[in-house]
């Protein structure tokens, strides 16, 4: 197996029940990364390229940069309510796909993909409402097919985050998170109570009733000094 590393296909990933994946749909990209100790959330530089909400199954692809032949394989390989994860090592000089494999998967039931690099044909998103992709830009450049390796369905590094082959892939027009499907119920639940929370307290904000008396008491206890004076009457 060792000689085969860096150039292989897992053709089966054991994917979480579709109702264990719905529990995010409604859930904010914000909320569940609260829930993960604030630090799930992938780079800023992977940004949205349209406002549809992407949810789905993660099918993972390590492709070399400027190939997309792996990419490919994924798109034949990945089923309905999928989403493509591409670590394309964050190369913005090639374009790692456009619009034909993006309707190629559109056709498929993939719900997007999630792409450490680049993409192009970009305006043939502002026209989806069941697809998104997650990139660091657009590219004209096209990538070449078949110049190195690649790996489908291992795990990857994207956007400074691991991502598993089954993990529950949400985004938003905040940014892209993976949920490792044994922990989404308890993750999903969380982040539904702090939704509620957020949203009784913006109701307050907006009535002028928001309670500011904590940020006093927490410089306080944090030993933070005031001085009733301007800071040059320090000098």
């Amino acid at each position: 197996m060792s000689g085969e590393t860096g150039f292989r296909i897992f053709t089966q990933i054991t994917r979480p029940d579709p109702e264990v994946v719905e529990l995010f749909r409604e859930l904010p990209v914000c909320n569940i990364d609260d829930c993960m100790n604030k630090l799930a959330a992938m780079h800023s530089e992977i940004k949205p390229l349209n406002k549809v909400k992407l949810l789905g199954t993660a099918v993972t692809v390590r492709a070399p940069i400027g190939d997309n032949l792996m990419f490919h394989a994924a798109i034949s390989f990945a089923q309905a309510g999928d989403v493509i994860v591409v670590a394309g090592g964050g190369c913005t000089e090639r374009a790692l796909c456009g619009e034909n494999m993006m309707q190629i998967a559109r056709q498929k039931g993939i719900r997007g993909f999630v792409v450490d690099g680049t993409v192009r044909d970009s305006a043939a998103l502002d026209t989806f409402d069941d697809f998104n992709i997650f990139a660091r830009g657009i590219m004209p450049n096209a990538s070449y097919k078949g110049l190195g390796p690649g790996e489908m369905n291992v795990p990857i590094a994207v956007g400074n985050q691991v991502v598993f082959p089954g993990d529950i892939i949400v985004g938003d027009e905040d940014g892209v998170i993976a949920v490792r499907p044994e922990q989404a119920r308890a993750i999903a639940v969380e982040a539904k109570k702090l939704k509620e929370k957020e949203e009784a307290n913006l109701q307050l904000i907006l009535k002028g009733e928001s309670d500011r008396s904590w940020v006093q008491k927490a410089l306080e206890e944090r030993g933070c000094r005031f001085y009733n004076c301007s800071w040059d009457e320090l000098m």
